[in-house]
């Protein structure tokens, strides 16, 4: 399939945020089904075993639980893409990374090529968003009516440096990715996360006045990304001498995949801990960070059953995608295992039974959801994209054989990464590289790659095949590097784009930091 072009992504105008033009994506007709409204709660860098209902041995996340208790949760749901800014436009279209070429952390969206927002704004439904989105900018017309408190990249144009990539420039700042602190306390994120909890609880507030307009609001959390420093009443949930160890340390004779090496000599976070303690605490501020935001979105749901709204609203809990944390001795994301590539998904609300699904899912399946949540037939809309609603996956019988990709074309990788999961087979596919495949079944941790063992030589083959039908990896990875190229030199070139944008977790928005009375930290 043809990528969308984005040749004039950093250089777009403004344009009106409810487009007045006719657009095949958003009015083609469909079936009208009773409105209702739908609640998106997106975190950030959740990796989806962290939670009670998940079966994790320490994990305290009540709210979460309670919400898959009463709702859908999907255990094999992915990210399209393991870094923040190309899995968000993902989520915003409903297409793959490399359809849309947002590439990295510095193609942020921009509105183009068209979302659900529009679809819903083009329908007069209102859809407004609270919190982080990491687009381009307020200005632009994203698909939403309203943006309160946004968080978008830095200078709209992100974290251009990682977009050098063949050979590497080091970080612009001297500070470390994870943050110079570690351990219990308050940051700018759990006030930010804060702020966002409270504008959204006054927002559904203020719905239930107006219970005959159907809405659709979305959420963006930034916990449990790090800064990881978690707030004392979370940090203290988790004794250090009670957390699990991490699995397949180098220090205990693991040799990583030579992708994986690449990325990891690149961030070095591992290495940047000032001592086995303070990498004890990171463990126990990234569970808090989880607790904290359960407690966050605890305070949502209970402010939309308070507002009265509750039989009339679907309630989405996702995160853009997951994060290592220590596995392989590797922090972050932007790798293709479980721990980063995976991501929770629950779907509570009318009409949805609880039960557990294990139908592989993915972000752009939340494209036709909210859709059809907001009681809009989806299949008119879909065009190219490859999601299906989570109503009929939940509904149906089970499929495991529903494939699902991801890629990764950012910051640490020289080359492209790309991931099929069908079935129990999970295959891992870097460019100019060998392969990788897991069977999820017999070794759900991936600690056994079968991928050079003749007697899977016919597996292999058979993903990589998969993998083909989706897209041609070579070409997609030098379309990606033409594209980072371009940019780079319309930017000024390599000096210049080197120094360009943060060198750890994005700022948060000065309007936010000021309602909640915090210093940037």
């Amino acid at each position: 399939m043809e990528p969308h072009r984005q040749g004039g992504r950093l250089h777009a105008g403004r344009l009106s945020r409810r487009s007045e033009f006719p657009d095949p994506l958003i009015d083609t007709p469909g079936v009208a089904v009773p409105r209702r409204n739908v609640v998106v709660i997106m975190s950030d860098e959740h990796d989806p075993r962290i939670m009670g209902c998940a079966g994790h041995p320490v994990a305290k996340t009540p709210h979460l639980d309670a919400l898959a208790a009463r709702g859908v949760r999907f255990t094999n749901a992915y990210t399209p893409s393991p870094i923040c800014v190309p899995a968000r436009a993902a989520f915003a279209t409903g297409m793959r990374v490399h359809q849309t070429r947002h590439w990295d952390n510095a193609m942020p969206y921009t509105g183009d090529p068209r979302g659900w927002g529009h679809v819903l704004q083009r329908q007069r439904i209102r859809v407004e968003s609270i919190g982080k989105l990491h687009y381009r900018a307020e200005e632009d017309p994203a698909g939403f009516d309203k943006e309160h408190i946004p968080m978008h990249v830095v200078g709209g144009h992100g974290m251009v440096w990682a977009s050098i990539r063949d050979p590497y420039v080091s970080t612009p700042s001297a500070k470390r990715m994870l943050g110079d602190r570690v351990g219990a306390g308050e940051s700018a994120y759990t006030s930010y996360d804060r702020c966002v909890t409270s504008r959204a609880v006054e927002w559904l507030q203020d719905a239930a006045q107006r219970r005959h307009d159907p809405f659709v609001l979305y959420v963006g959390l930034v916990a449990p990304h790090f800064p990881l420093i978690a707030p004392e009443e979370f940090f203290s949930l988790y004794p250090l001498e009670g957390l699990p160890a991490p699995k397949l340390h180098p220090s205990e004779g693991y040799q990583r995949h030579p992708w994986v090496q690449a990325y990891a000599d690149f961030m070095k976070n591992e290495e940047q801990f000032k001592s086995p303690q303070e990498r004890l605490e990171a463990f126990a501020a990234y569970y808090g960070l989880c607790s904290f935001l359960d407690h966050n979105v605890g305070a949502i749901v209970d402010a939309i059953a308070q507002a009265g709204l509750q039989d009339d609203t679907t309630v989405v809990y996702t995160s853009d995608h997951g994060d290592n944390l220590g596995a392989r001795g590797l922090w972050g994301k932007s790798t293709l295992y479980q721990e980063s590539v995976g991501i929770p998904m629950i779907v509570a609300g009318p009409g949805v039974k609880p039960a557990v699904c294990e139908t592989p899912v993915d972000l752009l399946d939340l494209f036709p959801t909210i859709l059809e949540g907001a009681g809009i037939d989806p299949a008119p809309k879909m065009d190219a994209r490859p999601g299906q609603s989570l109503y009929a996956l939940a509904a149906a019988s089970e499929d495991p054989e529903r494939v699902v990709f991801s890629e990764y074309h950012a910051a640490g990788s020289n080359t492209a990464g790309f991931m099929v999961r069908k079935g129990k087979w999970k295959f891992h596919y870097y460019v100019r590289y060998r392969p990788e495949l897991f069977d999820l079944e017999a070794d759900p941790e991936e600690l056994d790659d079968l991928a050079g063992d003749p007697a899977f030589a016919h597996l292999v083959q058979h993903m990589e095949a998969e993998l083909r039908r989706i897209c041609n990896p070579e070409a997609i990875d030098a379309l990606a590097k033409s594209d980072q190229h371009a940019m780079i030199e319309r930017l000024g070139g390599v000096d210049v784009a080197s120094k360009m944008g943060a060198g750890g977790a994005t700022p948060v928005p000065k309007s936010a930091l000021a309602e909640a009375g915090t210093a940037p930290a």
